[in-house]
């Protein structure tokens, strides 16, 4: 992993990770990464290998990570027995730094519902008349919303 080609492989990983995951891209799927990124290594492998990716990038995104803690998570996990290396490491963040902003904003539309609330208008109204006397003068409210889809969308 430590040569340039190798940071390219993860880099492109990382983003196939990203496409299929946060941007909705369904043509990324495991056997294209794999036929384009790893086509040597072992499945059982770039599985495995796939799902420590997914999961770091999960962590971290979930998390919402900033520069120090990114540095904080990946060096514990190149410490950890079974973790990542450093180069991995270097590459994850370099990936995050650059796409933090479009995964997060991506998250965000994700999670955000259809609707929307437009408008709303209240008031209270007094009853002056009534044939029960007991509900004269009691307040009542009037509340009116618009409810719509997001424009922005």
């Amino acid at each position: 992993m430590a040569d340039a080609e190798g940071a390219k492989r993860l880099t492109g990983l990382l983003n196939g990770i990203a496409q299929s995951s946060y941007y909705g891209n369904a043509d990324i799927t495991e056997e294209l990464l794999k036929s384009e990124l790893y086509p040597n290594l072992p499945a059982d492998q770039f599985r495995a290998l796939l799902e420590k990716m997914r999961g770091l990038l999960k962590s971290i995104v979930s998390a919402d990570m900033d520069i120090n803690q990114i540095d904080a998570f990946l060096t514990a996990q190149a410490k950890k027995q079974g973790g990542i290396t450093t180069e991995q490491a270097a590459v994850i963040a370099k990936f995050w730094k650059n796409h933090k902003r479009k995964i997060r904003e991506s998250v965000v539309s994700q999670s955000r519902l259809e609707n929307n609330l437009k408008s709303m208008n209240w008031r209270i109204d007094l009853k002056s008349q009534s044939r029960h006397t007991d509900q004269e003068n009691s307040p009542v409210a009037i509340v009116e919303m618009e409810i719509g889809k997001n424009d922005k969308l």
